[in-house]
Parts: structure tokens; C-alpha cells; sequence
């Protein structure tokens, strides 16, 4: 299988083929509106008003199972999105991304490419927290916290993973290297 082989629904419900970003630069990335991390979405914003004329596309993919943190409707998360942060990139129907509800896509991403490790400033205060909820973190594939990034190169490949430490900024030399 292939990341195009997969499928989810967008934020109203509609179904959506990952055949539909054939030949684009994809960062996905799950999120929250009620992260530490959740100004991320700025950085976000910044890098897909940049590129998005160039080939590359967001995914975001709103998620509940971290601290209970992106709380509401997929409509009140969009509207919390577009009026805080200006998002005009792609939101997604809320989902799982770990255990037996996770969302398939999410499968297949984290059997690409695994936990990566915290870096930068909270690096370390992430790596104490995650450590608290589950001691073997560093050996597991899982999806740690909010924003955890996928970027996906114009054939399909999983290139490389970020962990939420990591702020989009840090990505865009690698999503120039990509377009």
C-alpha cells in the first residue's frame, strides 16, 4: 500500500482520497485548540500561504486524545482556526491517531516513520511529561501530543517526522528542498 491508498473526510463530512494530493508536498499534522503547542498554527499558516502556490498542502487533522485539548464540533474547531489563527488550509473531521480508533492514514504514517524524539526548548520538560504517561515512549511508534508533523515528498514518501517541539518554521528549509 501506498499513502494514496487511503481515505478520510474533511471537516464536513465528505470523503477524501489521498489520491487527490498526487504529486504535492504534504505536511500532516494532528492538532488541538487547547495546546501549549496550538500557536503553532500561526507557523502553519505562514508556511502554507508561502508554498501553497508551489505544490505544497497542509493536512490538518484535529485530535481529541491528548489532554482532551481540541474540545468542541469539527465546525467549532474550524471557526476557532480560521478567526484565532486565519487557517485557510485543509481542516479535517476530529480523529484518532493512536488504538484501535486510530485513523488509518495514521497507521501507515507511523509505520513509516517512528517517534522521533523531543528537541528545542521543550525538548526536555516533553520528554519528563511523556515519560509520566508511558515509560517506554522512546521505543513506540505512537503519536506523542498535539502536533506531530508528517511531511510527505511530491511521490508519496514519508521523508520525515517532527514531534510537537518542533515549530514549522524549522521545517521550511525542508519543504523547499522538497518543491
Amino acid at each position: 500500500m501506498t499513502i494514496y491508498d487511503y481515505s478520510f473526510n474533511d471537516g464536513k463530512g465528505n470523503k477524501i482520497s489521498m489520491e487527490n494530493y498526487k504529486g504535492k508536498v504534504l505536511l500532516i499534522v494532528n492538532t488541538a485548540t487547547g495546546c501549549g503547542f496550538t500557536p503553532q498554527y500561526e507557523g502553519l499558516e505562514k508556511l502554507y500561504d508561502s508554498y501553497c502556490g508551489k505544490g505544497f498542502e497542509i493536512l490538518d487533522f484535529p485530535c481529541n486524545q491528548f489532554g482532551q485539548q481540541a474540545p468542541g464540533t469539527d465546525e467549532e474547531i474550524s471557526q476557532f482556526c480560521s478567526l484565532k489563527y486565519k487557517t485557510k488550509f485543509p481542516q479535517m473531521q476530529k480523529i484518532e491517531v493512536n488504538g484501535k480508533n486510530e485513523l488509518p492514514l495514521y497507521t501507515y504514517l507511523k509505520e513509516q516513520k517512528s517517534f522521533a524524539g523531543f528537541t528545542g526548548l521543550k525538548g526536555a520538560f516533553m520528554n519528563k511529561f511523556i515519560a509520566s504517561i508511558d515509560s517506554d515512549f522512546k521505543n513506540n511508534s505512537n503519536i506523542k501530543w498535539n502536533f506531530t508533523k508528517f511531511l510527505v515528498d511530491r511521490n508519496g514518501n514519508v521523508v520525515e517526522r517532527f514531534e510537537s517541539t518542533v515549530e514549522p518554521k524549522k521545517i521550511e528549509e525542508k519543504i523547499k528542498s522538497l518543491l
